[in-house]
């Protein structure tokens, strides 16, 4: 086996079950969890006015070359395996992506109709960029043409409708065993939470386990811009929901 640790960057849109994931690996012995570090960089070269924008610009480096030199440097704990949670949209088209070649890509999809209801329940409202598919399907693009095969995509639906045997296939598709830790996890805040947590992490700290929910009458229908932003998303998300593990 080799020494070297696996790095897993776990590319998300916002409203899906990412944080969940995070709580879900963070919860194996041999795994540490970063949440979101290209968040702040983010807010400074977008300029986008955020819930507790000033927090996180305090809290993590506002420049992503910093970003890249955290993240690809020693794992926390000297843990086997660094589990990264990383937001689509937070990769400003001026950051550099080189360095995903060495981590092993994931790529977690929710149907843009459903992000979109969640969303602006958080956000007044929405843009095809806010919501990262787009970029998403950028990175996605980019992994496999490297590899040469498509990287492991997960419906976040998939999981929560049967964690273990998504999960199982999760696993095998990253190179680590699955672990049956990765099925429950305490409820509460982490400190290893963003410090945007009290904004947007209400759900996920009462949570104890993966809820199944009620996906199975279609995506919600929008109203206006929002559809339209939706509509414009959906081409993206499906070319990614093809390759889908199942």
């Amino acid at each position: 086996m080799s020494d070297e640790p696996i790095r897993i960057a776990m590319w998300s849109g916002p409203r899906n079950i990412s944080t969940a994931m995070m709580r879900s690996f963070e919860n194996r012995p041999d795994t540490a969890v970063l949440d979101e570090p290209f968040y702040a960089a983010y807010l400074a070269a977008s300029g986008a006015q955020h819930r507790m924008r000033d927090e996180v610009l305090a809290s993590q480096p506002n420049d992503w070359r910093d970003v890249v030199t955290g993240i690809t440097g020693p794992v926390p704990g000297g843990r086997r395996v660094f589990y990264q949670k990383h937001m689509t949209h937070h990769m400003w088209p001026d950051f550099g992506v080189d360095w995903t070649a060495g981590f092993t890509n994931a790529f977690l999809i929710r149907e843009p109709e459903r992000v979109l209801a969640s969303y602006v329940r958080k956000q007044h409202n929405a843009t095809l960029a806010d919501i990262g598919v787009e970029r998403q399907a950028e990175l996605f693009d980019r992994e496999a043409d490297r590899l040469g095969r498509a990287p492991p995509v997960m419906e976040g639906v998939d999981v929560l409708a049967d964690p273990e045997a998504a999960l199982s296939r999760l696993c095998a598709a990253l190179g680590i065993a699955f672990d049956p830790h990765m099925l429950s996890w305490p409820a509460g805040r982490r400190e290893t939470d963003g410090v945007w947590a009290p904004a947007w992490y209400d759900a996920v700290e009462r949570s104890t386990s993966f809820q199944a929910q009620a996906e199975d009458e279609g995506p919600p229908r929008l109203d206006g811009e929002l559809q339209r932003v939706a509509d414009a998303a959906r081409p993206y998300y499906e070319r990614l929901a093809a390759h889908v593990l199942r």
